[in-house]
């Protein structure tokens, strides 16, 4: 049986004359796996650094410092 809301909701438009919704177009990616991974990805510095030692954080920093402040070259011109 379908849902009475959504049969509501499709008959108010059907009335009014607005167009239905349409839902977005499918980017090839399954919404429950992009939840999972936006959860892992909100722990993972975090569980990634409880885990390391003092100097493999220290270690990190640096590189990461100096892929920062790194000078980039110039983009090719095409």
């Amino acid at each position: 049986m379908p849902d009475p809301s959504v049969f509501a909701f499709n008959l108010a438009q059907a009335i009014t004359g607005e167009p239905p919704v349409e839902p977005p177009p499918p980017d090839g990616k399954d919404p429950a796996a992009v939840a999972l991974g936006r959860k892992g990805g909100l722990k993972g510095g975090k569980a990634r650094a409880a885990s390391m030692t003092s100097k493999q954080r220290t270690a990190a920093a640096k590189k990461a410092a100096a892929a920062r402040w790194d000078e980039k070259k110039p983009a090719q011109p095409a």
